[in-house]
């Protein structure tokens, strides 16, 4: 179900691009705010140099893509959006847009800058058939802390542009470690996005994550233990909705497996132990020649570069557990390398509220434009906006969620731990909310939201609730209400004693 509060957004931006139609600079600004209101949510990856974004891009896409290798195509801010037919467009800083030629390269897309360099170019529009890009918009971005100045700058300035037209709706941030330079990015990203001061709209990504592990069958888990931590800390909880553990090289892989590949590895698979082992015990001897094995050394070095030691271990494994078309393979690959987790949350905290992110990210960017330049008929545009915020009940859960993840009411724990659940901390759907099972019937969600309603209530009259807390008390209170009110209610159906029949 859309948005309302959409609806009456983009009924502000086109009576704002009527009201500044003479003035076609001001008319090319709100064009473009009516264009991000119309169009897909906008996901943008971020992160230091080398974190993985754009392995971990293909790996959304299922395609090889977006360029992973230090060219000049890594250092451009690059939007991939869905179309007909494959499009590559370049938008210079001086000049019109030019299409640029591409070329397959051992499955890889490759496109050519020619005479151009990444100084001289604004962005990239990559569009491309793939049902992935059907509902949004990934932005692939330079590596920030770059060696280069200006590609660091190129990257963070995109990302924390203030009340802009062009701005991602959210952002997905890759980190191998957590770093005070991570820290100072997230915090500059949360005070420009999504209206400001809100942490609703980034997630972080514990990228290669196999290498946690040493590349070992259990970095995976390892991993995991390391982004749960990362999660608790304080800091981090307050600018990111939680940290997800990705090995995106062997998500690439696992979207793009090839038969011949399987076949190799299920070769490696069928090895005696021992020898397999010796293989196996690192990179460096996999790839050295051997008579050990039928597989080529450019075979195996080939594996190495599409897998990771990690993710020719993995799959050796899972041959051997009895896996044995390269369906399943692909399957079980993609099931261990995190990406079905980051995709999950995704849906539920992305896509399931994309509407609310594009109206909170470009009302104050419409409302800004409308007070930098008044002129008759701008203050009743003004007004509506401010009728939009006030009104909109999944704007204000958005602004309860991030206070209350940045611990800005005083209550305990447990309590702020519900209300954050309840506002949606651990997604939209109102099993989420409710904290029960998606297969939870009518009859107990009913049961749990008049008791969550009389708790509630109760929290928000009692005398030692401070007035700041009160508000959140009545967002949480209004969030159920909405909860019970788009649910039927549950009827006990008459039995047959009850029914009486004429005489």
């Amino acid at each position: 179900m859309k948005e309302p509060a959409l609806v009456d957004a983009r009924n502000v931006a086109r009576r704002a691009l009527a009201l500044y139609e003479d003035d076609a600079a001001t008319s090319a600004v709100l064009e473009a705010y009516g264009q991000r209101l119309e169009g897909p949510l906008r996901i943008a990856l971020a992160g230091m140099v080398k974190a993985g974004k754009s392995t971990l891009l293909n790996a959304l896409l299922g395609e090889s893509i977006a360029a992973t290798d230090a060219g000049e195509c890594t250092r451009v801010v690059t939007w991939y959006r869905r179309s007909d037919t494959p499009t590559i467009t370049l938008h210079p800083h001086e000049g019109p847009p030019r299409s640029l030629r591409f070329r397959r390269d051992g499955g890889r897309v490759v496109f050519d800058l020619g005479s151009a360099t990444a100084a001289d170019v604004a962005w990239i529009d990559v569009g491309w058939p793939s049902e992935s890009l059907r509902s949004l918009v990934l932005i692939d971005t330079p590596g920030i802390a770059s060696l280069s100045q200006e590609v660091s700058a190129r990257a963070t300035g995109f990302l924390t542009q203030k009340s802009s037209a062009s701005a991602a709706d959210a952002v997905i941030y890759l980190m191998r470690h957590l770093r005070s330079s991570d820290r100072q990015f997230l915090e500059s990203f949360r005070d420009v996005a999504a209206g400001g001061s809100l942490t609703v709209n980034a997630v972080a990504v514990l990228s290669r994550a196999d290498e946690i592990g040493s590349a070992r069958i259990d970095s995976l888990l390892s991993a995991a233990k390391v982004a749960r931590r990362y999660a608790e800390d304080g800091d981090l909880h307050a600018l990111v909705l939680d940290v997800i553990p990705v090995a995106g090289l062997l998500a690439e892989t696992a979207r793009t497996l090839r038969e011949d590949e399987f076949l190799a590895l299920r070769q490696i698979a069928r090895l005696e132990r021992s020898v397999r082992e010796r293989m196996l015990v690192s990179a460096d001897r996999f790839a050295l020649p051997s008579s050990e094995s039928t597989l080529s050394q450019s075979t195996r070095r080939a594996l190495l570069a599409r897998f990771g030691l990690f993710g020719v271990r993995l799959a050796a494994a899972l041959i051997r557990g009895g896996i044995a078309t390269s369906t399943e393979l692909a399957e079980g690959l993609l099931q261990q390398s995190g990406l079905t987790a980051l995709q999950v949350l995704m849906r539920d905290h992305f896509r399931a509220r994309a509407d609310t992110l594009k109206v909170y990210g470009v009302l104050p960017g419409l409302d800004q434009v409308l007070r930098e330049r008044p002129r008759p008929g701008s203050e009743a545009l003004l007004a509506e906006i401010e009728r939009i915020f006030a009104t909109t009940h999944s704007l204000r859960e958005l602004a309860a969620l991030s206070r209350t993840r940045a611990g800005g009411y005083s209550l305990p724990a447990e309590q702020l731990a519900d209300a954050e659940r309840i506002v949606g901390g651990a997604g939209a759907s109102a099993a989420a909310r409710l904290s029960l099972d998606d297969t939870a019937d009518g009859a107990l969600m009913q049961h749990r939201v008049d008791e969550l309603l009389t708790r509630w209530r109760g929290i928000a009259e009692s005398p030692l609730t401070e007035r700041g807390a009160v508000g959140l008390c009545h967002t949480v209170i209004r969030s159920l209400e909405q909860i019970a009110s788009e649910r039927p209610r549950h009827v006990v159906p008459l039995m047959s004693h009850d029914i009486v029949l004429p005489g």
